[in-house]
Formats: C-alpha cells, sequence, structure tokens
C-alpha cells in the first residue's frame, strides 16, 4: 500500500502539522454503504450525518462529541474506503478519510454482516494495521439469528472480537460504547471543553464556505471542488482562538427547492435551516462576483425569523475588487436584504484568507453585544426618546401611550415596554420602535425582540 517504506502517519504529518486537540478521536470507516453514517447518528443520539441506500454519500469529515462513561471523545464520520464517487470527488474523500486516520487515537471499523467478508473489507483491514493504531470491529445489520450466525466470520479479519450492532435500531450501541472508551490509551478519556460560540456558515452554493471553514481551522476539514453541492451534511468543526473554544459549522449550499434533484439535496437544505437555528452566530456567505437571487433573499428572512447577529461576508473580494467599491457594494446590500439592515458587511478572500480573521472578531463582537444587559432606566429613557421622536399614530380614536421599558432576556435581546393599550401600536410602528430602540441602545447591530404589554390595570393613563 506505501511503496516507500515510510508510515502513512509520517506521510500526513509532514503535509502538516497536527491541530492540537482538547479530546481524543475516534474515527469510524470501512467501504461504501456499510452503514457507517447511521452508526454515528446512533452513537451520537440524535440524526446528524445523511443516511441514505445511495453509496457515497458523506464525502467531508463529519464529527461530534460523544459522552459515555464519564469520558468524552470526538467521533468521526467518514466517506466509503475505495468508493468512486459519481461527480468525480474520489480522491478529496480518499484525502479526508486520511486525515480522519491521521488524527484518530482509536479506529472503529464496520462491515456489513448481510454481505459477508468481502476481499475489500481484507484490504482495508490490511491498510488499517499500517496505522499501528487500536482498531475495533463492529459488524453492522445484525438483526437476526441468522445474522448473529454469521458475525464469527469476520473474525478472519484478525481485528480481535467482532462486535455485532444494527445501526438502523440502535442494537448493541452501550457495548460498543463501552469498548470505544476502553480503547481509548490512557489518559486520553477528556472532558469536552466549553463551547464560547456557535458560528453557521451558510450560503447558496459554491460561494466559498469549506474554503471560509478550512482557512478558519486551519488545516483541510473540508473538501473543496468547483462541483457545486461538494458538502453535503452540516459539519461541525471546533476551533481554538485566545484559548476559547468555537464551534463553526458549514452547511450544505442552498439552492431554489423546485430545483432539488434527490433527498440528498433535500436532506442537506434541511440540515442549513437546522444550523440557523442552533447557531448563536450566523455568517451569510455571499460571492462577490454574483448578483443577489431569490435564495440569498430567503436565507437572510431566515437568520431574520431567528433573531440571530449576522455578519454579511462577501467572499471572493480580490476578483471583484476594482469593478465596485466597498461602498456601492453595501448600498447594494441594503436595498437587497432590508431585513438585515443591522447586520455589519466584510470583504474577504477565502482563499487566501484575507480579513478571515478580523471577520471572526466581528462576530465575537456581535456574540457579546447580543448578551449585553442595559439597565431598566437607559431602556426607559431610550424608549421615551423614540416615542417623542415619533408618536403612535391614533387607533379607534385613542392613542398609544408607553410608561417605561425594561430587558427581561439576551440572545437575543428582548425588552418589555409597557403602554396603556398594545393593542393601539400598529405592526409599522412596532417595527419602527423595534429599530429606533436597537440603534439608541448597545444593541445598534444585532437583532431584538420588542414585546409591548399593558400597564398593570390602576395604573393612571
Amino acid at each position: 500500500m506505501n511503496g516507500s517504506g515510510s508510515s502513512p502517519q509520517s506521510e500526513i504529518r509532514n503535509q502538516k502539522s497536527e491541530i492540537p486537540r482538547s479530546l481524543p478521536c475516534i474515527a469510524i470507516v470501512g467501504r461504501p454503504n456499510v452503514g457507517k453514517s447511521a452508526l454515528f447518528n446512533a452513537l451520537v443520539g440524535r440524526r446528524i450525518a445523511i443516511v441514505e441506500p445511495t453509496p457515497g454519500v458523506t464525502r467531508d469529515r463529519v464529527s461530534a462529541v460523544v459522552r459515555h462513561a464519564g469520558a468524552a471523545f470526538d467521533l468521526v464520520d467518514t466517506g466509503g474506503m475505495g468508493g468512486v464517487d459519481a461527480e468525480g470527488l474520489s480522491r478529496e474523500v480518499e484525502r479526508q478519510i486520511e486525515l480522519a486516520l491521521a488524527q484518530a487515537d482509536v479506529v472503529l471499523l464496520l462491515a456489513d454482516v448481510r454481505a459477508g467478508v468481502l476481499p475489500q473489507d481484507r484490504e482495508i483491514a490490511v491498510r488499517l494495521r499500517q496505522w499501528r493504531k487500536p482498531v475495533l470491529l463492529a459488524v453492522n445489520k445484525v438483526e437476526t439469528p441468522a445474522d448473529e450466525a454469521g458475525v464469527g466470520e469476520f473474525s478472519a479479519l484478525s481485528l480481535g472480537l467482532p462486535i455485532p450492532v444494527s445501526a438502523a435500531h440502535s442494537r448493541g450501541m452501550v457495548g460498543l460504547l463501552d469498548a470505544l472508551v476502553g480503547a481509548l490509551p490512557p489518559g486520553l478519556a477528556g472532558a469536552e471543553p466549553d463551547v464560547v460560540m456557535r458560528l453557521a456558515i451558510v450560503g447558496r452554493r459554491n460561494v466559498g464556505k469549506s474554503t471560509l471553514v478550512n482557512a478558519i481551522a486551519g488545516e483541510e476539514r473540508m473538501i473543496v471542488s468547483e462541483s457545486p453541492g461538494t458538502t453535503r451534511d452540516a459539519v461541525d468543526v471546533r476551533f481554538t482562538k485566545d484559548g476559547k473554544t468555537f464551534v463553526v459549522i458549514d452547511t450544505a449550499g442552498v439552492h431554489k427547492e423546485k430545483h432539488l434533484k434527490s433527498s440528498i439535496d433535500f436532506y442537506s437544505l434541511v440540515r442549513a435551516r437546522q444550523s440557523i437555528a442552533r447557531a448563536d452566530m450566523v455568517l451569510l456567505l455571499l460571492d462577490a462576483q454574483a448578483d443577489i437571487v431569490d435564495v440569498d433573499k430567503r436565507l437572510a428572512a431566515e437568520i431574520a425569523a431567528h433573531l440571530k447577529p449576522c455578519v454579511i461576508v462577501v467572499n471572493k473580494w480580490d476578483i471583484a475588487k476594482g469593478k465596485i467599491t466597498t461602498g456601492q457594494y453595501a448600498e447594494y446590500l441594503e436595498k437587497v436584504f432590508p431585513v438585515l439592515s443591522y447586520a455589519p458587511i466584510t470583504f474577504t478572500t477565502a482563499r487566501t484568507g484575507r480579513r478571515v480573521w478580523p471577520t471572526i472578531e466581528l462576530a465575537q463582537q456581535l456574540f457579546k453585544q447580543a448578551r449585553h444587559r442595559a439597565p431598566t432606566a437607559a431602556v426607559t429613557r431610550a424608549l421615551q426618546a423614540v416615542a417623542r421622536a415619533r408618536s403612535p399614530e391614533p387607533r379607534r380614536g385613542r392613542r398609544a401611550k408607553f410608561f417605561y421599558a425594561t430587558q427581561v432576556d439576551v440572545a437575543p435581546p428582548t425588552i418589555v415596554a409597557f403602554a396603556n393599550d398594545p393593542s393601539l401600536v400598529s405592526q409599522p410602528y412596532r417595527r419602527y420602535l423595534a429599530n429606533a430602540l436597537r440603534q439608541r441602545l448597545p444593541f445598534s447591530e444585532v437583532p431584538i425582540r420588542l414585546e409591548l404589554r399593558a400597564r398593570k390595570r390602576g395604573a393612571a393613563d
């Protein structure tokens, strides 16, 4: 397999220094379509990786933290070893598998009991032994007595006693987790670090999301290709900055729903939406060379609906520079993204890393801004000033009158304003009130939630 005589580990390390990790790593490998992603989801306890009967669905390294028996570790799902990618990305998928093996402290080889021991399984077993790392063997799809009888055949791979499991039915998971934790080298059963911020990167296809993730992570974490739709899963990548742990979520590129060609595309779209919902911060990535289209506007609306702090990141600026100024582009974005009028704009070139870290620092600032608590006196003064600047229009012969306001929550900053009768306040005025309060308070670049309540009965109007 490696005619040079050097180990696979040394080849990988010579190409890229390892990123320091706070948790041990366990990688799931195997040939295509044995159920690696289903097993990954079962061990994690939720659906993260896309599961499809189509071989080659998983391309990037998909990871999640697993906690079991007082230990915590990174579990990594990988593409099928020796598989042929329909879009010509086999070499890139194989590279991601090699990187996963290089970083793994324990390797879990998964086989399919119903297929039996195939020559491909034997080749993979030989390849794994070259890494000189602990390797466990699990046999998937063991659901009947006949299946159980076939497990012993896999002892021929000489990787220890095969562990029977059924990922589809979550059978054998506890025993497998016990074995995985037990295989970790002494002292490596780590504690999960506290994640300071979860940052989702969203955008339509081929705008450079995976390139940006790689630039942030400082390693070849995601497959980068000119072919649209390379990323399918929503992939969490941990990185450390100034001693703090962050998670950046790379999402599948979104395109028009009527153009969804398969269930893979559908689940990729669902994962992208879920990533926005669970993120603390969102980077909306745009291609400086492309016009804003409905897909971009839909994503902007999704971000605004979830009241997520957002940085609008204009990528590939090195190509657009000279054709348009940053000021002109910002004016263009203000017109096409009115729902994100509060979001700051940054111009980057992810391919070279230009302005990538300033963008992350800006995201950190917005993260803190969304968690700021303003004193009631300051919020009330802002409310009164906003109401004086523009009074609410009369309704049903009466006019709303505001008394005081207070901040009751953060992320998003939530303001409760007390009035004589909230039903007198129209929706346009509510929007005006929210925007004007945001600008007068220390939340000028993040969305806020405004609630109107009637003052307690018995108080004078």
